[in-house]
């Protein structure tokens, strides 16, 4: 019983992931039609504002990831998530009210200041579920978010402009209103002194009384967690704890903490690079312009059938990337994952400007590009970064690759169309040329 309580609530949590999702590839639905002479706004999108379309949802997410983690300890994390889960409301409100372009941008920047999501949500989660079902419950947050995707290219393709923006708004606010049922993370509570509310906290999670024995092992293992030097004094002999307590602790700042340890400089750098090769890889690209992108890799299959079926496989293969994390190795997944992505990135490319095969070649690569990016670049930054630095500095080396992320996801969604849009004029130039000739 306490698996499936736990289970719902961190499905509640995970909602804020699905209309993440929901509102990232949003504009795969919509941006043929806001840059057509029939579109919904007052004016067409020129290519510059269809860049920023798709691109400043990650601009906006520079800006509140350092604030989520000064939040988190202020607010706590319940009401940090509904924090940053109202500019999704406020978003999907501007969406669906307004009819200017200038309008709609504000608004995909608002809604870009959710973004932190990510970082708060495995937080609030690995707090109040028990550590057994801990990495389980924690890795929804991205499967959750997969789910937002496939719902949004669902609606997108069976509803009517203004039926989703009311539909995803609809949602977005049952989202974050179903955070009112939720109680504060009880680690967050312990911080704070509180450890009656704490164990209120854990015994509402667990389904439990707050006098069992459950709630108070469970309250006994923060405690530990938030003091180790307590189960340190208690395994230590008496002359080991008189040295202890003898010794100096100096703690260094961040700063002076990579000048001093080479081992951490090479691995931050090593993160950001892996980060920079996973990102620029593309998939994002795929996933906020779905639609269009399938109708030209695939003009002979419906966009919604094609952008359904391409969220499903991202989900499951981030579930099969999972299991495949412990028995294959990082090392492995990562550069081998990495070698099939660019195979079929360039027999994508040759098939789309040369059709030299039919459509369900291009059809194959392009869903193995798909697994394959999900199963190594899609997933190992993610645990390396949590695997290779020390306690004391993990939060702002966390920190910093998030921003490096959303740097490079800015980057790439910015410059797609433009650079589909010059790819294509140097293509019929050249066309043009041929036929001169000949």
């Amino acid at each position: 019983m306490s698996f499936f309580r736990q289970a719902g609530f961190t499905a509640i949590v995970c909602c804020l992931c699905t209309n993440l999702g929901l509102l990232n590839s949003w504009p795969s639905a919509t941006l043929g039609l806001f840059a057509s002479a029939n579109t919904t706004l007052n004016r067409p999108m020129s290519e510059t504002e269809l860049a920023l379309f798709g691109s400043l949802t990650s601009a906006a997410a520079l800006f509140s990831t350092p604030c989520s983690g000064i939040l988190l300890d202020v607010l706590g994390r319940k009401y940090s998530c509904i924090l940053f889960g109202l500019p999704q409301v406020i978003a999907w409100t501007l969406i669906s009210t307004c009819y200017k372009v200038e309008g709609v941008l504000i608004a995909m920047f608002i809604s870009g200041l959710s973004g932190c999501i990510f970082l708060i949500v495995p937080v609030f989660i690995c707090e109040f579920c028990d550590e057994t079902i801990r990495g389980m419950m924690t890795s929804a947050a991205l499967i959750f978010y997969g789910l937002g995707m496939l719902l949004s290219y669902v609606l997108g393709g069976s509803l009517e402009y203004h039926s989703l923006n009311y539909s995803c708004l609809s949602l977005t606010v049952f989202g974050v209103a179903m955070l009112s049922f939720l109680k504060e993370s009880p680690t967050h509570l312990m911080k704070k002194g509180l450890e009656k509310d704490a164990a209120k906290s854990v015994a509402y999670y667990r389904g439990e009384k707050v006098e069992s024995k459950v709630v108070m092992q469970e309250i006994d293992n923060i405690r530990r967690s938030l003091n180790p030097e307590l189960e340190a004094k208690e395994d230590a002999t008496t002359e080991e704890e008189e040295l202890r307590e003898s010794t100096e602790k100096v703690k260094l700042s961040f700063w002076r903490f990579i000048k001093k340890s080479r081992s951490t400089r090479r691995a931050l750098l090593l993160c950001l690079i892996l980060y920079t090769a996973s990102i620029f890889q593309g998939l994002i690209v795929v996933q906020v312009y779905a639609q269009p992108l399938f109708k030209e890799a695939i003009p002979n299959m419906s966009t919604t059938i094609s952008s359904v079926i391409f969220a499903a496989v991202v989900i499951v293969s981030g579930c099969l990337a999972g299991y495949l994390m412990e028995k294959a190795g990082r090392r492995f997944l990562m550069i081998g994952s990495s070698l099939v992505a660019g195979v079929c990135c360039l027999i994508l490319g040759t098939q789309i400007q040369l059709h030299w095969g039919p459509y369900w070649i291009s059809a194959i690569f392009l869903y193995t590009f798909c697994v394959a990016y999900s199963l190594g670049a899609g997933t190992v930054p993610l645990v390396l970064i949590a695997e290779v630095f020390l306690p004391e500095i993990k939060g702002i080396v966390t920190m910093i690759a998030f921003e490096w992320a959303w740097i490079c996801n800015f980057i790439i969604l910015f410059m797609f169309n433009p650079l589909v849009a010059a790819l294509a004029d140097v293509v019929f130039s050249n066309s043009q040329i041929m036929c001169i000739a000949t």
